[in-house]
């Protein structure tokens, strides 16, 4: 065998020239040609190598691809089946957008640039916050459609950059407004609205699909089963004395295995909205909806001393960022806490000064 030189070698006077080489961590061993010379070989050789490098990079062969609407209706039905019915809805809506725009492109023709058209469009649309949530879900479309192998290339939206979005102001509920709140609220909107404001269960997916067994008593605690928290995990919370009588006045109403059922007893109830809207309307107040119950249970824990973990784990929050923003203080809270350090400080020094040996009264000065 002549010996191998640049990755090409022979066996024998007038065999077959081979090539062996390592491409990008792979060997690559092939036949070059029988009764050539080596100089002939090495041509060969160096097309071959040519050959190997395009098809690493994509080169010479078709990448896989797949046209926007295809790949948005395989997103929609893996969402159905493995998401919650309200995530569906929402993901279905952002997907109408994105079709308006990116509908009868291939994906491998959706680019960042493209992507900085579609976000400048969608703002001069009024929808700030919207274009958002539907870059998010044009980023999960790429990265299902790379995980199924429907799509080879890289995920366009990565690079690009989210539209900063304001805070808003966050509404919750003080304790004379909750009052106005209950005075209009007949049952079971009323211990629907307790169960809000202390226990903080989302009203749609967490509170109204609440069983009778899902509430301890005697140990007074309430749970949220997976199948209906929004992170998909069992949560807990204890059942603190606003609400133990009024929800177990609700379940001895209740003919079904659910707590909250319509006047007949059996019904699960499925929404409160309208109902709460009129209650509202009737108290007179104003910018409140069901999850302002939610934002009143995280901020009175805060301003009552609680830690944001705690908050979390009661809350039933993903992450402690989700937290941070229920970590305000109302005016009231901070003007009485201000007011509080300032009579501690003042009380504080003054004994602090009585007892000090440096201390002399005025008598024991002028008898100096």
């Amino acid at each position: 065998m002549q010996k191998m030189r640049d990755g090409i070698y022979s066996r024998g006077k007038g065999g077959t020239w081979w090539l062996d080489c390592r491409i990008a961590g792979e060997r690559y061993q092939m036949p070059l040609g029988k009764g050539i010379s080596r100089s002939v070989a090495a041509e060969i050789a160096q097309v071959k190598r040519a050959a190997i490098l395009k098809g690493e990079a994509g080169i010479g062969r078709k990448r896989k691809d797949i046209a926007f609407d295809k790949a948005a209706e395989l997103f929609l039905n893996w969402t159905e089946a493995n998401r919650k019915p309200k995530t569906l809805k929402c993901y279905g809506e952002f997907v109408s957008q994105l079709l308006k725009f990116f509908g009868g492109k291939n994906l491998s023709k959706i680019h960042p640039f493209l992507l900085e058209k579609y976000k400048v469009k969608r703002l001069n649309d009024g929808a700030k916050v919207s274009v958002n949530r539907e870059m998010s879900c044009l980023k999960n479309i790429f990265n299902r459609c790379i995980e199924w192998k429907k799509f080879e290339g890289d995920n366009p939206v990565k690079g690009v950059q989210m539209v900063k979005e304001t805070r808003g102001r966050l509404r919750w509920l003080d304790y004379d407004e909750e009052d106005q709140l209950l005075d209009e609220a007949l049952e079971p909107l009323r211990t629907i609205i307790l169960v809000g404001i202390y226990a903080g269960l989302r009203i749609q997916s967490e509170a109204l699909t609440l069983r009778k067994e899902d509430v301890d008593h005697r140990h007074r605690r309430l749970t949220v089963q997976a199948a209906h928290a929004k992170n998909g995990e069992t949560k807990t919370v204890p059942i603190s004395s606003e609400l133990l009588g009024p929800l177990k006045a609700q379940i001895s109403r209740s003919k079904s295995e659910y707590v909250f059922v319509k006047k007949d007893g059996v019904t699960p109830l499925k929404s409160i909205r309208t109902a709460f809207e009129t209650v509202c309307r009737n108290a007179k107040l104003t910018d409140v909806t069901p999850h302002v119950l939610r934002h009143t249970f995280a901020s009175r824990l805060v301003m009552n001393g609680a830690d944001l973990r705690t908050v979390q784990e009661l809350g039933g929050w993903k992450s402690i960022k989700m937290v941070e923003r229920y970590s305000h203080l109302s005016d009231q809270h901070k003007a009485e806490t201000v007011e509080m350090i300032g009579r501690k400080h003042f009380t504080t020094n003054l004994t602090t000064i009585e007892k000090s040996e440096v201390f002399e009264s005025p008598q024991a000065i002028e008898s100096k």
